[in-house]
């Protein structure tokens, strides 16, 4: 009970942007000034936390202000995408110490894409200087689905050869570091609630466009990952009855991971005669570059490719509309590889439509934005997974005075 407590004062103090005094924390948690004392102490002691000057100018004793110490813990992200492997050191508020990126080998055997992620994440650490003891874990983020308990991945789009991957247990052989496993959507919304800055608590959604559709959930200022650890696997919600026939398999028309799928856009783009034919097995990266110069389009007048993005613009409202009902949430977050080329024009035409298909449009509007955190939020994520599950208390457990 006391190491929860524990994170409950840390979670506090991380939460407040200008950190917090031992008066206010008991305060806060409902905790006694002495047990305040105490579990500060012991965070002081294992630096997790640090002194930062004193605050009053009333009567009384200034207080002293507690707040996190960057350089107290590290932890290493991973974003395995098909096209684009990223790998980011963070530090305990969130920031990134080092990033390197390296393209997806075009085999994509799991071995050998496992040991280029190993050298990478030796060249990041070296060349940081931070002392692997500080290292807390690596996280992974790859694309779903997966076997949360057994840190597998299943089956993810465009990663040819890539079933039932025991992902988890190679990276860590391969690394030395303790390796935690989980969607790349899980970790945009994890990212988003420790790295995004004051607004990622509370209830929202995380809406991820990578090479399919997927959401984050986080309710009450946790995610919510489902029993097995997929949860938001919107893809199949239906949203255009004539539609193409879904590209996952199922049989059903007009799924939004289908008619929202960046190929299938490009695909139409190519075909209306605004983008040049694709190669006959184009790879990931190709499919990005195409996708980007349609957004170019878009962004230059063109009206076909307008006319496209505005179809998908509105899927992609009836999507988020129908998550939005569900959960009730405030506030509705947008990010992914494919996210910045469409950003601009995505939140100037989606609050509206959206908000005007929401059950609670008469009660409270939700407010739309994209992540603050860039493109990097998949690696961004994937560190603070191993931050989450080191630090953060759990809504299982109960917070009792010892």
């Amino acid at each position: 009970m006391g190491d929860f407590n524990l994170t409950v004062i840390l979670d506090a103090i991380r939460r407040s942007e200008a950190g917090m005094s031992r008066v206010e924390l008991a305060q806060l948690v409902g905790l006694s000034p002495q047990t305040i004392s105490n579990i500060s102490r012991r965070l002081l002691d294992q630096k997790l936390i640090v002194e930062a000057g004193k605050e009053g100018s009333g009567p009384g004793k200034p207080r002293t202000i507690l707040r996190l110490n960057p350089s107290g813990m590290y932890a290493v992200g991973v974003h395995l995408d098909p096209a684009l492997i990223t790998v980011v050191l963070l530090d305990l508020v969130g920031s990134v110490v080092e990033k390197r990126t390296f393209v997806t080998p075009q085999s994509h055997e799991p071995a050998e894409i496992v040991a280029a992620i190993a050298e990478c994440v030796e060249e990041l650490i070296s060349r940081s200087g931070v002392s692997r003891s500080l290292i807390a874990g690596l996280g992974v983020a790859a694309p779903g689905p997966i076997d949360l308990d057994r840190g597998a991945v299943v089956g993810p789009p465009l990663l040819r050869g890539w079933v039932d991957v025991r992902l988890q247990d190679m990276v860590q052989a391969a690394t030395g570091l303790p390796t935690t496993v989980d969607k790349d959507v899980t970790g945009a919304a994890v990212a988003e609630i420790w790295a995004g800055g004051p607004g990622g608590s509370g209830n929202f959604v995380f809406f991820y466009l990578g090479t399919g559709l997927g959401c984050g959930l986080v309710l009450n200022g946790e995610v919510y990952r489902g029993s097995s650890g997929n949860a938001g696997e919107i893809g199949h919600i239906i949203v255009d009855p004539d539609g193409p026939v879904c590209s996952d398999g199922c049989g059903m028309r007009g799924t939004i991971g289908t008619v929202l799928e960046p190929q299938m856009l490009v695909s139409q783009a190519v075909v209306a005669g605004i983008l040049p034919m694709l190669p006959a097995n184009p790879t990931a990266r190709e499919f990005q570059a195409a996708f980007a110069r349609l957004s170019e389009l878009v962004r230059e007048g063109n009206e076909t490719a307008i006319g496209i993005m505005s179809t998908a613009a509105r899927s992609l409202a009836w999507g988020a509309s129908v998550v939005g009902n569900l959960v009730d949430v405030e506030r509705l977050v947008f990010g992914g590889p494919f996210w910045q080329p469409v950003a601009d024009f995505v939140l100037d035409v989606l609050p509206d439509m959206v908000n005007n298909l929401l059950a609670t449009r008469g009660i409270h509007r939700v407010d739309l934005a994209g992540t603050r955190l860039g493109e990097d939020v998949g690696a961004v994520g994937a560190a603070c997974l191993v931050l989450e599950r080191a630090l953060a208390p759990r809504a299982e457990r109960l917070l009792l005075e010892g």
